[in-house]
């Protein structure tokens, strides 16, 4: 239905088939059958045409005062999206699971500085989402979790789990040597998005050859949290044992609030990975977002 409104208007307003050729980069020619073929669909003659000049029929008239508002709305998006394409702004919305809220919150500060015409929407949900489906230009998952369809940019190396609690807890509590004595614990849980309880995992070394035997307890304490973030204050706080990333926890335990236990059981995760869609490589706020990341993640190391 909009095939032609363009060339219409532009002979319109210009009363010039040539005008409008040059300024829509095509042949007079091709503006005459563009528009010979947008009457045939209209139905009644729009220009009338002479030698010398070109003017509206009463249907062109009509057709005109309704489309010209609607050409400069068009136009204008036209710039705007123009626009967006060449400088990182706008809303760039990111999934995350809750595990994965420490790996971003640090650059939090430097990214809103950096970058002020980016707004950056954060959503934690620790379902397995189409990110395409929900409108989200990107997600964070565990590397093996991703769909093979995604471009996946690792974001951290592969981590070991951890069980930590604070001295204080340790004080009056001897650490568990095994997995299955944290049943003598407080353990703090955490709650899925599923509504299902988080089963610590686990893996054991069974020979010299280096077989392993890989398991899950369902612990039992004083507090279910659904965030990472409580679960560590909480251990911090002395009211039980955490389990985490060794990476959430480093600088926690380097600075004496949290010690670790059962490392010889503990697995490796493979790291997180920011993914999307191929398409939105080339999104500006999603480039400027990575580069902020890699170059944080550069200093942090050095530092």
């Amino acid at each position: 239905m909009l095939d032609g409104i363009l060339a219409f208007t532009r002979v319109a307003e210009k009363r010039s088939f040539t005008a409008a050729a040059l300024e829509l980069g095509v042949t007079p020619a091709a503006i005459s059958w563009t528009i010979k073929q947008l009457e045939g669909r209209v139905g009644a003659s729009l220009l009338t045409r002479t030698t010398r000049s070109v003017g509206l029929t009463e249907a062109g008239a009509l057709l005109l005062e309704h489309a010209q508002a609607g050409v400069a709305q068009i136009a204008a998006g036209y710039d705007a999206a123009q626009a967006q394409g060449a400088r990182p702004a706008g809303l760039l919305r990111i999934n995350l699971p809750t595990v994965a809220q420490p790996v971003l919150e640090p650059i939090l500060p430097g990214f809103a500085a950096a970058h002020p015409d980016i707004e950056l929407e954060l959503t934690i949900d620790d379902r397995f989402v189409d990110i395409v489906a929900d409108g989200y230009d990107a997600g964070i998952r565990i590397g093996e979790t991703i769909a093979q369809d995604m471009v996946a940019v690792r974001l951290t190396q592969p981590s070991a789990m951890t069980v930590v609690g604070s001295p204080a807890y340790f004080s009056k509590r001897e650490k568990p040597r095994r997995p299955e004595q944290l049943a003598e614990h407080a353990c703090i849980n955490f709650r899925l998005a599923s509504g299902a309880i988080y089963r610590w995992a686990f893996e054991e070394q069974l020979d010299a050859g280096g077989k392993l035997r890989a398991f899950e307890i369902a612990v039992k304490g004083p507090l279910i949290v659904n965030g990472s973030g409580p679960s560590l204050s909480a251990a911090v706080s002395g009211v039980g044992l955490a389990y985490n990333t060794a990476d959430n926890v480093e600088a926690l335990v380097r600075q004496g609030l949290l010690e670790p236990c059962l490392e010889d059981f503990m697995p490796t995760m493979p790291g997180f990975f920011l993914y999307f869609p191929s398409q939105a490589r080339a999104l500006p706020k999603l480039r400027a977002f990575l580069d902020f990341y890699a170059g944080w993640r550069k200093w942090a190391q050095l530092a």
